[in-house]
């Protein structure tokens, strides 16, 4: 399994972004604001601590490295790096669980930070993981450091949904939008992180994760290619109950922590969206498509209602088979 990104030295594809962060800074025309977007587990928050790291160290390697024993990274991998400030959700110290969004008071903080002059004499940078997370009087604050930012400071967003961001964040920093890793890319990392994966296995799930190595990473721990040929199963054609009953006993057994349910239904919705494109090009009528539409949407709801009131997790692909074949 890879590494978080703040202390993973390793990093494949993205050469446009990387290009464009190198040059920019060797050229002193460093924008005070980026805005780092792309599918989730693409790569985002990797390119943005790897940038982090080689601004902090002065580096001049044109693909950003530093190699992983420099103090500079092991002070940006252990959080202690005096020019360095993270801001993401954080947990709770009243109730000990993860906030739902990003507060107010974790912006201040970072503008207090940015408005110091740099420790080492170089830059000051904030890192904001999901961005997007912020809630109003955050977002508000955010945009007034990005309206007038300090000297040698920059801030670098990490989006997922860019589209949640106010426009006037979006308008005054400069985007880098990371597009799905290449099949060659997505080989490379499977047989780093993922070794164990035959050739069939890491192709099956760099085409299910659809270029993205975070997800890919996440289906091979969660059993992906055996729920993806469960979901072809589901998708050919009609179910007996009895073999209804039994994907439904295999998609709600839990093994070594794995929540096979969620990659599940992720990966039906995932097939039917396909099969429905997939209908849509080769002409066929509006009543199949719209049927296979209402199933998208109804397990989606009936995904999240699972997840979220704790329901049974068997009974709920049972009905979903249901809805699909009538078994």
């Amino acid at each position: 399994m890879s590494k978080h990104p703040r202390a993973n030295p390793d990093f494949v594809g993205h050469a446009g972004a990387v290009s464009a962060l190198y040059h920019a800074a060797s050229a002193g025309r460093l924008h005070h604001g980026w805005l780092i977007t792309g599918q989730p587990g693409i790569g985002k928050a990797t390119l943005a601590y790897r940038f982090a790291r080689w601004l902090l160290a002065g580096a001049n390697t044109a693909d950003l490295s530093l190699p992983s024993d420099d103090p500079v990274f092991r002070r940006v991998a252990a959080g202690t790096h005096p020019d360095f400030f993270t801001i993401e959700r954080r947990v709770n110290s009243k109730t000990d669980r993860l906030q739902s969004e990003i507060v107010i008071d974790t912006v201040r903080e970072a503008i207090s930070f940015m408005h110091h002059t740099p420790s080492e004499g170089g830059w000051r940078v904030v890192l904001i993981d999901g961005v997007e997370d912020m809630n109003p009087k955050a977002a508000n604050a955010l945009l007034k450091l990005l309206e007038e930012p300090p000297p040698r400071a920059v801030l670098l967003l990490v989006s997922g949904a860019p589209g949640r961001l106010l426009p006037t964040i979006r308008s005054r920093c400069r985007a880098l939008a990371l597009s799905a890793l290449a099949e060659a890319e997505m080989a490379t990392l499977l047989a780093r992180y993922a070794p164990e994966l035959d050739d069939g296995q890491a192709l099956r799930l760099a085409t299910l994760a659809e270029g993205s190595i975070g997800v890919a990473l996440t289906l091979a721990a969660e059993g992906g290619v055996a729920l993806a040929g469960l979901v072809d199963e589901v998708l050919a054609g009609e179910l007996s109950p009895p073999r209804a009953q039994a994907i439904a006993d295999q998609v709600a057994r839990a093994v070594e922590g794995a929540d096979k349910f969620e990659v599940f239904f992720t990966l039906l919705r995932a097939g039917l969206a396909a099969r429905t494109r997939a209908q849509a090009r080769a002409g066929v009528d509006a009543a199949a498509l719209s049927r296979d539409v209402s199933h998208w949407h109804a397990l989606g709801i009936l995904g999240r209602e699972v997840v979220g009131l704790n329901l049974d997790k068997r009974a709920a692909v049972v009905v979903a088979l249901s809805q699909l074949h009538r078994v």
